[in-house]
């Protein structure tokens, strides 16, 4: 148990980018726009705050955490834009505008580190995050305020609740004055900031350095952590609890004695094993918004 209990700041560690990002994910397909973007957006993210971080800290030491971070959040903003067009302004297919951001991703990063480093990836930074009391890395405490804010934004706020109307029911909420593109907008721009502050908290905790495996899928996971979760922040949050913690032991069942018998092979495979069971079990359950995924045409009924 006590060994467990030391493995606690890990786990938050994996599960904290889960969290943010999924916490994105579900901000806008509650507003009916599916976001397959994520891990993208966590990788231009990471690329992002790995690069400020490395350039920045010489000179302003460990504080240039925090602008990297924010440089992680707006690159995510930037490249969310090109999803929000496609799906919102142009009424493209959702799911092929968020696969062309998942494959832009790497070559651009790859192409910038090539410019900037003259390598396909970034140079390593001295120091990452630092953790705090007892071990936990403050990523842990920006995500547990981002799902608190999102709650109450969700179920407290009338922005909430005009968010939630346009993913249900975008007609009937454009009847009663709400600017449901707008909604979407908003809702897509949040997603890619919560996505690329995640990729920035991934890559300043895990690694020294950025490259083209940082994110290695956390993005997907996010996406059955909003299924999982039934698009609701409780839900959520517990998913992410599930998922990150699979994660984690991929890296610290080594340490336990019980399991070092076992192929690492097993806890590699964990989490992606629990997603796509999760996305089995929940393929034809009727939790999602009504209206994900569906282009929303104005005066159409």
């Amino acid at each position: 148990m006590n060994e467990l209990l030391g493995k606690i700041p890990t786990i938050l560690m994996l599960v904290s980018p889960i969290l943010i990002t999924a916490t994105g994910g579900m901000i806008c397909e509650r507003s009916g726009v599916v976001n397959i973007a994520l891990e993208g957006l966590m990788v231009f993210g990471a690329f992002a705050a790995a690069t400020v971080h490395f350039f920045l800290e010489p000179v302003m030491g460990a504080q240039s955490i925090w602008i990297a971070l924010t440089a992680g959040a707006l690159f995510g903003m930037l490249f969310s834009l090109i999803h929000a067009f496609a799906a919102i302004s142009l009424n493209a297919d959702q799911t092929v505008s968020g696969t062309g951001i998942n494959l832009l991703a790497t070559g651009v990063t790859i192409f910038l580190s090539q410019i900037l480093f003259r390598m396909d990836r970034t140079r390593q930074f001295r120091l990452g995050m630092m953790p705090g009391p007892g071990g936990i890395y403050p990523t842990a405490f920006i995500a547990l305020a981002v799902i608190a804010l999102t709650w109450f934004m969700l179920y407290k706020r009338p922005f909430g609740l005009r968010l939630r109307a346009c993913g249900e029911n975008p007609h009937a909420a454009a009847s009663v004055g709400v600017n449901v593109r707008n909604m979407r907008y908003t809702a897509v721009l949040l997603s890619g900031i919560l996505a690329g502050l995640a990729g920035g908290c991934l890559v300043l905790t895990t690694n020294t350095q950025f490259n083209s495996t940082t994110v290695n899928g956390h993005g997907f996971i996010a996406l059955a952590v909003v299924s999982f979760g039934r698009w609701k922040p409780l839900g959520i949050t517990g998913a992410s609890l599930l998922f990150g913690t699979a994660l984690a032991f991929s890296i610290i069942a080594t340490d336990f004695t019980l399991l070092r018998s076992l192929p690492t092979e097993i806890f590699n495979i964990m989490p992606y094993a629990i997603t796509l069971l999760t996305l089995v079990i929940f393929s034809g359950k009727d939790y999602a918004p009504r209206s994900a995924g569906k282009p929303y045409e104005k005066g159409a009924s």
